[in-house]
């Protein structure tokens, strides 16, 4: 009998966590465990039609709202209306609690907190969340980390186990062919430094800093900028962007479903994150054999190669930049071997993940 899984999640847009979930579904063994998701949207999001390709489900239900009594109605409707769910692991971050609050109310057996960062927006939601936030041990069963400094946030001292956000790394071994291949897509020459960036258009990935540092690169040599994503905050960084005389040297590409092959284009990784839980990215452009400047407000756990560096956050753009340069002449090479040690390879995550919820559901 196959084991079903609930995930609940926001939607499943190409951002990190979700990328993350559909490294794992595509690789566990299907016919032992199958994912089915919650969305709070109401629209399709980029991976809801190769979830229902590989025989997941798609349930939904209205924006998250911890005032909402309709919201909550819905909630607890849904988890009494299918009683086939005993394993439900959430991803709604701070707000995860009112979510398991009522999977164990209805009596959902196995509730999973699932913590991806290491902090919060201070925003005027902050104290709200904060509030729930203390409440997730209380309701949960389980909790996963994507690493120790995301865990030791979210769930203020109880015990927790870590997920490796764990990619299929031979999909990123580094490769010319490719590499020329989608220089040319964009028009860019091979002695051009190409800096470069994925992530959600968002306040924590501090695109406005990189630009920043990437107006100091492009003072120093021929340089261009390719930022893959996007988000709440695009008119924000075009706008940066003009403000700066860099629309010549910049490519906003969109979301992309084809990033392990982007990152062959590219010659440094600039990622000046105001905080973090354990990004995919980074993981992904190790594999890829691309040097990494990360921030120190970046876990140092995804440091699994030596193509990482961390440096201060405060530290100048002109810093930054130095770094940049120097490092985007570090050779390419194939780094498969050493994800695979460093226990970021997929394979092997996806089998230990198919034994804990197949041992969740026997207990």
């Amino acid at each position: 009998m196959t084991v079903r899984v609930l995930h609940v999640v926001t939607d499943m847009r190409r951002g990190g966590l979700e990328t993350m979930l559909m490294n794992y579904y595509r690789k566990i063994d299907r016919n032992k465990v199958q994912f089915d998701f919650l969305e709070h949207r109401q629209e399709e999001s980029d991976y809801d039609r190769e979830i229902k390709k590989m025989g997941g489900k798609i349930h939904r239900i209205p924006r998250l709202n911890p005032f909402s009594i309709h919201y909550k109605s819905a909630l607890y409707e849904f988890f009494k209306d299918h009683p086939e769910y005993q394993i439900v692991h959430v991803h709604q971050d701070c707000l995860s609690s009112i979510i398991l609050k009522a999977a164990q109310k209805c009596g959902v057996k196995v509730r999973i907190a699932h913590s991806h960062s290491s902090n919060q927006d201070k925003n005027l939601k902050y104290l709200l969340k904060l509030y729930y936030m203390k409440k997730i041990p209380q309701y949960a069963t389980q909790l996963f980390a994507c690493s120790e400094e995301a865990g030791k946030w979210m769930f203020c001292g109880a015990d927790f186990d870590v997920l490796n956000n764990a990619i299929d790394a031979k999909r990123y071994i580094y490769s010319s062919e490719v590499r020329a291949k989608r220089r040319k897509e964009f028009g860019i020459e091979e002695d051009t430094i190409v800096v470069g960036h994925v992530g959600r258009f968002w306040y924590p990935k501090n695109h406005m800093f990189l630009l920043d540092i990437f107006q100091k690169i492009a003072d120093k040599t021929d340089a261009k900028l390719l930022l893959v994503g996007d988000g709440r905050l695009r008119a924000d960084i075009e706008k940066k962007i003009q403000q700066l005389h860099l629309e010549d040297k910049v490519i906003l590409t969109g979301v992309r479903n084809d990033v392990a092959e982007l990152l062959q284009a590219m010659d440094v990784f600039v990622f000046p994150s105001i905080y973090e839980g354990l990004p995919v990215t980074i993981i992904e452009a190790q594999a890829a054999g691309l040097s990494c400047l990360i921030s120190d407000k970046v876990p140092i756990e995804c440091k699994k190669t030596d193509l990482v560096t961390q440096i201060d956050l405060d530290k100048p753009a002109e810093h930054w930049a130095e770094n940049a340069i120097q490092v985007s002449e570090t050779e390419r090479k194939d780094m498969y071997e050493e994800i695979e040690k460093s226990g970021y390879d997929i394979e092997k995550n996806a089998e230990e993940l198919v034994d804990f919820y197949l041992k969740m559901g026997r207990d």
